[in-house]
């Protein structure tokens, strides 16, 4: 299977708030540009649209082979019952399209620097405002 052949769907929970799903779309998007291969986002909940209409675009748009991205920082119940039974249903539906499930955040070498960036940065004073606290 060649690179050309390629969609990623970014593949994320989903929200109530639409500026959440809307930072996923542009991850998405950011992803695009950085691979070179069309990206795109997908919910589990809540937001759409759904990994099954994405997919079904991709494929629809020539991708032959479909790599979703899960966007969950853990390996829990989403990567491990949800998504392997949607993959399971989506490769009934797309014959001949290989499905294939990157590894979740979880574990990546740089999470740990993140985490410390984002530690920096708040005894520096950056922090979440009262504003944006418990709204999504």
């Amino acid at each position: 299977m060649s690179e050309r052949d390629t969609a990623i769907i970014v593949f994320a929970h989903g929200s109530k708030v639409k500026e959440a799903n809307d930072t996923i779309v542009r991850l998405a998007s950011e992803l695009s540009r950085s691979t070179g291969l069309p990206a795109s986002a997908a919910f589990l909940d809540v937001a759409q649209p759904d990994l099954k209409a994405a997919v079904a675009s991709a494929v629809q748009a020539g991708a032959r082979q479909v790599l979703i991205v899960p966007c969950f920082l853990v390996f829990g119940v989403h990567v491990r019952e949800d998504l392997p039974r949607l993959v399971g249903l989506l490769e009934a539906a797309h014959p001949g399209v290989e499905i294939v499930v990157s590894q979740p955040l979880e574990g990546h070498p740089g999470l740990a620097e993140i985490l410390a960036s984002r530690v920096r940065q708040a005894l520096a004073g950056e922090t979440i405002g009262t504003e944006r606290r418990g709204k999504g």
